[in-house]
């Protein structure tokens, strides 16, 4: 009905200003309602994805379905803070999640160059505890802080491995907001300090068995991006950040909501640059 009335107010214009040019009203109404038609059906299309132009400081936020690990970025994967990568029988990780994906994918299974590259990572971190193994009976047993980073693999395609989540002895992932946001800073400041300004790709973290049930996917979605957005107002941190979501996350979150949200941030940005 808007774009009905819009029609229909720049042909009386046009009416006006050149008496005759417009038609009978039996082609105007057809045009009109094809033009609203065509109108409704774009409006009505789903959005598929998201991009955001950012000008303080110059950088660009993508949303949309994709394989991470296809991305031709750096990437960045949720770790409990045992970082275990045991998959077998998916009693301590299972092989559908992201980090499971990981050893798949990057390291072809092979769990022991994963854990290698991981200890000579987290050589510098100090591990808050270390369990019983008659306490834990399956997995690792050092403990790091939640928002640990290990920074795997090489340029230009680094993995940042951050534990977000806290794994009990019940092989049970468990984490918090407070948590995921901590870590998600964390994240930032190693992407800072070893990314290059390179494009980041991120899954939704947090969306998986990590227990955070306080939180639907477009809530974990806003939350990621609020977190790079903040971060990135006091440094750059990379060029292009894609959160690159899976199908089933796809199907619960609302995109156009989303690149409203984006749109918000923009603006406020905009706003505090003038």
């Amino acid at each position: 009905m808007a774009a009905f009335g819009g029609v229909s107010a720049v042909l009386q214009f046009v009416g006006q200003l050149w008496p005759g040019a417009v038609p009978g009203p039996a082609p105007v109404t057809a045009a009109s309602v094809l033009l609203c038609v065509a109108w409704a059906v774009a409006r009505s299309r789903p959005t598929v994805a998201v991009r955001q132009e950012f000008g303080r400081p110059r950088m660009s936020v993508a949303v949309g379905p994709g394989d991470l690990f296809d991305q031709p970025a750096h990437l960045v994967v949720g770790f409990c803070d045992t970082f275990d990568t045991d998959v077998r029988d998916g009693v301590v990780i299972s092989g559908a999640s992201v980090q499971g994906q990981l050893l798949e994918r990057r390291y072809g299974g092979d769990a022991a160059r994963l854990d290698e590259e991981l200890a000579a990572a987290l050589g510098a971190a100090v591990p808050v505890a270390r369990e019983a193994r008659e306490d834990k009976p399956y997995g690792k047993l050092d403990r790091y802080p939640v928002g640990t980073v290990a920074v795997l693999g090489s340029r230009p395609r680094l993995v940042f491995g951050v534990a977000h989540s806290r794994l009990g002895n019940d092989c049970v992932a468990r984490s918090s907001t407070e948590e995921l946001w901590l870590s998600l800073g964390r994240v930032w400041d190693a992407v800072y300090r070893h990314g290059q300004l390179d494009r980041v790709a991120v899954p939704l973290i947090g969306s998986g068995l990590s227990r955070l049930h306080g939180l639907d996917e477009e809530s974990l979605l806003r939350l990621i991006l609020l977190s790079f957005i903040t971060h990135s107002r006091e440094r750059v941190i990379c060029r292009e950040l894609s959160v690159v979501l899976r199908p089933a996350e796809l199907e619960r979150v609302d995109l156009a909501e989303v690149a409203a949200f984006l749109g918000v941030l923009a603006a406020a940005d905009a706003r505090g640059a003038a």
